[in-house]
This record gives structure tokens, C-alpha cells and sequence, in this order.
């Protein structure tokens, strides 16, 4: 009977652990806390997924300039995040982070206004902009120039399949140019294209691309930086 009676106290004791006499009120502990402002910041940056490599198999690499991480810049909303280890994923449009926790982690883009790499000594600054035609860049654009009129290229990777041996499939890069003119943004294919849109200093502009003995080509965004740049001035005289 004494062994019942023990049973019972021990069920009680687990049942309502308050009884007086047998230990205080049992009291769930205190897990809240304040996150500082980097805290919030880093949750704010990182606010992604985790990457996964779905192209291994795949020759080459999907990223523009290397497959390293580079220093770079994130902008999101009204702020900065300086010192950021990143690479810009091309064939997806997507950018890719170590988080400070050193996990690899894609970005949320939709909260992505602009970022930059810092590779070979120069900065390559990114916007994004949404397409409102077809012929329009999706997504984010290398800024060459911007001024009156701003001077974009819009880097892709596509896959050739089995272009390798004719057993593995290959990342192939391609570029296009875009010139932003009075809030309107324009695809550049030719030549033709160009002096089309900065017509109104056309002979001015092919003076200046014969004197310089150089050859704009697609190729080679660049080439097309002098001529937009010297455009500008023109157009501020």
C-alpha cells in the first residue's frame, strides 16, 4: 500500500510541479534578445538560399570574369554593404555570397538595386533595370558610362550541348550593348544602330572615331566607352 502511495506523489510531483513543499513553480526561461544593427544588417544582406553547383558536369564555369570570390559591393534600398566576397552567376542572372556564417548563398535579387566586382584592379558596377520590351535587358547590366546618355552591356552565358568532343557540354559567353537615351533603352547591333541614336552629332562623331584610328565592335564593349563619353560632351556644350 506504502508503495502506491509513493506513486502517487511522484505522478503529482510531474503532474503539478507547484505544490508547496515540494520546489517553485516551474517557469519556461528567458530566450529573448536584441540583435544589433549589423546583426540585422547581415539578415538583411543574406537573405537568400543556399547555393548548390547544378553545372558541374558542365566544361567551364558559369560566372562572369572567375570562379573565385572577389570583393565587391551590394546595394539594397537606400544601403551599402561594403566588402562583400562575391561572383556574379551569368547564366542564371543570379549574384552569389559568402555569408558572414561562410555559408555560399544566392542572394535574394528582388531586393538587389546595383552591386559591383572589384577584379583585375577595376570596378565593374552593376545595375539592375526591367525590361519593358523584348529587345530590352532583363536583369543586370554592366554601367560602361552613365551620363545623358549611359552606355550598357548585358553579359550572358548560354550551354552548347556535347560541343566538347561531342560528349560534354560547354558554358559559352555572349554580350550585348545597350545605350539609355531619354529614360528609353535601346539594343546597338550595328554601327548603323549607333549613329542612328546619336544622330544629332553623327559627322562629329564619325570624325572622332576616324581620327582615333579605332574600331568599335561588339566584342569588345569597351570600344564603344570614348565615343559615348565624347558624345556627352557635345551634348553639354
Amino acid at each position: 500500500m506504502r508503495s502506491i502511495q509513493y506513486l502517487y506523489i511522484i505522478i503529482a510531483l510531474l503532474v503539478y510541479p507547484g505544490i508547496s513543499g515540494f520546489g517553485a513553480p516551474f517557469r519556461m526561461a528567458d530566450t529573448s534578445f536584441t540583435l544589433s544593427p549589423d546583426t540585422l544588417d547581415n539578415q538583411i544582406l543574406y537573405n537568400g538560399r543556399l547555393w548548390r553547383n547544378l553545372y558541374s558536369r558542365v566544361k567551364g564555369t558559369p560566372f562572369l570574369f572567375t570562379e573565385d570570390f572577389v570583393n565587391g559591393t551590394v546595394t539594397m534600398g537606400e544601403t551599402e554593404f561594403k566588402n562583400v566576397s562575391l561572383k556574379y552567376d551569368i547564366y542564371n542572372d543570379e549574384i552569389i555570397a559568402i555569408s558572414d556564417k561562410g555559408f555560399i548563398v544566392q542572394l535574394n535579387k528582388e531586393m538587389v538595386n546595383a552591386f559591383s566586382l572589384n577584379y583585375h584592379d577595376r570596378v565593374f558596377s552593376f545595375l539592375k533595370v526591367n525590361a519593358d520590351t523584348t529587345k530590352n535587358p532583363e536583369g543586370f547590366v554592366n554601367v560602361l558610362v552613365d551620363g545623358k546618355v549611359s552606355l550598357y552591356v548585358k553579359y550572358k552565358k548560354n550551354i552548347l550541348f556535347l560541343a566538347v568532343d561531342n560528349k560534354y557540354d560547354l558554358f559559352n559567353q555572349v554580350q550585348k550593348i545597350y545605350i539609355m537615351k531619354d529614360g528609353e533603352v535601346y539594343p546597338v547591333n550595328s554601327r548603323g544602330d549607333l549613329f542612328g541614336l546619336l544622330s544629332s552629332h553623327k559627322q562629329e562623331l564619325k570624325s572622332f572615331i576616324k581620327s582615333r584610328s579605332s574600331r568599335i565592335s561588339k566584342s569588345v564593349p569597351d570600344s564603344f566607352v570614348p565615343v559615348i563619353e565624347y558624345y556627352n560632351t557635345l551634348e553639354s556644350k
